[in-house]
């Protein structure tokens, strides 16, 4: 064996273990979200695809008691939309941008979690082919229902900064 087959083989190798650590860093950088939805409804896949081609982890969780399932989670009735989802205790309620659902878990605020209220056009999983997407707000909110903050949204992208303020509920 060569000198030159020997480092090829050791550089391969060291390519070799990176890529895999890289990959394990990946995997261990994207948490596990795991989203409760009905099995009737399609959007819900649309939005668990938007969360899978951001890095997120994604498990679902068919059920066709959703009440139950937002009631147990404390997702206020106001706030409810077609599916519900768990990631590191905190609540994500509807077509909540991956965006948001990042900032959330860097910001780690003292609060229930996010919601996007009813199914907005435009909306990540709520896309629809030569329909003007919606403007929409991702609203903060607390363990009693309370409304925190929110950002206003356009086709999964914030178009306004974050609302700093206690909103009413």
């Amino acid at each position: 064996m060569s000198a030159s087959t020997t480092r090829r083989a050791v550089v391969t190798a060291l390519s070799g273990a990176a890529i895999l650590a890289s990959l394990e860093r990946s995997s261990a950088e994207s948490p596990k979200i795991v989203v409760n939805r009905d099995p009737t409804c399609g959007c819900c896949s649309g939005w668990v695809e938007h969360l899978r081609k951001s890095g997120f982890a994604a498990e679902v969780v068919e059920s066709t008691d959703m009440n139950r399932v937002k009631t147990r989670l404390g997702v206020p009735q106001a706030l409810a939309a077609c599916h519900t989802a768990e990631i590191e205790g905190y609540v994500i309620e509807g077509h909540v941008p991956a965006s948001a659902i990042r900032r959330l878990l860097a910001e780690r605020p003292s609060a229930k979690g996010l919601a996007v209220p009813g199914m907005p056009a435009g909306s990540p999983g709520m896309e629809v082919d030569g329909a003007a997407p919606e403007t929409y707000s991702v609203i903060l909110f607390g363990p009693s229902g309370q409304r925190f903050d929110q950002i206003r949204f356009v086709h999964g992208t914030p178009n306004a900064p974050l609302v700093r303020r206690n909103m009413p509920g």
